[in-house]
């Protein structure tokens, strides 16, 4: 089997792996300034997609330009997120370099789209695909792939411990090859209940003080458990941004969440925020929880909530997960201001970081990794990931960090 990386080796963002010049695994962009995307002209006779996150699906719709016209296979729910994600790059930068298709090739996805339930194998450029729960996302994915002479299974990102979304990954098909995630190789997340504890704990303080807590959250998979955190804790919150729209968009899949019923009472418990004649504002001077995009703070609704609650101290931030360098958030967590809106806002509101992470840490990794200790190892999607290699190397793994570019047979 001959492996390309086009993007996502040694590196967080634009996955996109093919396989024996012909089967495309994600086609994903990296949220830099500007934009980057998956190096390469490619031509694939098919496409697989592990997940509905924009560092893997942002630039499949770029695939479908002249006359190309691949299928496309993934879960019934990643499609959609990848087709809603698609229509947001074009609200943002469409006509622009920083959005690589037309609108006109976003439809074309849903022409060639073929979606496909956990545990059924099916057929894609010659090779033999089955879908595993991956434990990250609803609809996300471990992807084997069998080209009749080797066994190749793609992780996508996973988490192998339960969230209250999803359920962890328990699926560990035989491979002779592991294409394997390593975002958090060199981190061992809180366990999640304590995690769980000290945010409501955090936040019931602030609401009894009169405060109001901004929770910034990532649309998809982020705000949702967020929402069933605090349904279960019987604290009531407003759910602002795209992720109102992701949310009734995952209740159509129930099958592919946790608990379906847990999800309806979220829904229930949670205020959907309109943002129409100065709601918002309003909102902000309330003591309630507000989960709003963007996660970051790079945009979104907390560019409204954040400039009405900084300066007073009895208020909260409270970010849910990494903040990357460069980023306000980050700039908030390092300096305690950022550019907010347009202008520097100090911040005198109270910071606190949460580990709600839906990727396995480096326990999990190893847990995972153990059932694999026959098969050749690669590591991608990550930070150092030829720092894991070798910690694997040390333990008895072959494993390696590939490159972009170079094709590597396996």
């Amino acid at each position: 089997m001959k492996l390309q990386f086009l993007g996502g080796a040694r590196e967080v963002g634009r996955s996109a792996i093919l396989v024996n010049d012909a089967l495309l695994l994600d086609y994903g962009s990296k949220s830099d300034d500007p934009p980057q995307y998956p190096v390469g002209n490619i031509s694939p006779e098919a496409v697989v997609v592990s997940h509905g996150h924009l560092d893997h699906v942002g630039a499949i719709p770029s695939l479908l330009s002249g006359d190309e016209r691949p299928p496309i296979h993934w879960t019934p729910p990643t499609y959609e997120l990848a087709m809603r994600l698609a229509q947001d790059t074009l609200k943002l930068h469409g006509g622009t370099l920083r959005c690589p298709f037309t609108e006109e090739e976003r439809r074309r996805v849903s022409e060639v789209s073929e979606t496909h339930g956990y545990r059924g194998s099916f057929s894609a450029a010659g090779h033999d695909i089955t879908f595993y729960n991956a434990g990250h996302i609803p609809g996300s994915a471990h992807v084997l792939v069998d080209d009749g002479e080797t066994r190749l299974l793609y992780t996508g990102d996973f988490h192998t411990t339960d969230q209250r979304l999803v359920s962890a990954t328990t699926d560990r098909p035989d491979a002779d090859v592991v294409l394997c995630e390593s975002t958090y190789a060199d981190v061992d997340h809180e366990p999640r209940d304590s995690v769980e504890k000290r945010f409501v704990e955090s936040v019931r303080t602030t609401l009894w003080e009169g405060g109001t807590v901004v929770v910034p959250a990532f649309a998809i998979g982020r705000t949702q458990e967020l929402m069933l955190v605090c349904a279960a804790h019987d604290i009531d919150c407003y759910v602002d941004g795209m992720g109102k729209e992701i949310t009734q968009l995952l209740r159509r899949y129930p099958a592919f969440l946790r608990d379906p019923e847990a999800m309806a009472r979220a829904k229930s418990n949670a205020r959907f925020v309109t943002g129409r004649n100065g709601q918002r504002k309003r909102i902000a001077a309330q003591p309630t929880v507000i989960v709003t995009t963007a996660g970051m703070l790079s945009g979104g609704p907390a560019m409204t909530y954040l400039p009405e609650i900084y300066a007073n101290p009895i208020n909260k931030i409270c970010f849910s997960g990494y903040q990357v360098e460069g980023t306000p958030g980050r700039d908030v967590l390092e300096t305690g201001g950022a550019e907010i809106g347009g202008r520097h806002l100090q911040i005198s509101a109270r910071v606190e970081q949460y580990d709600f992470s839906a990727h396995a840490d480096r326990s999990g990794l190893s847990e995972f990794l153990a059932g694999y200790t026959d098969a050749s190892v690669l590591i991608n999607h990550g930070d150092d990931c030829e720092r894991f290699a070798a910690d694997l190397r040390a333990k008895g793994f072959e494993a390696s960090a590939p490159e972009i570019g170079p094709v590597y047979t396996v």
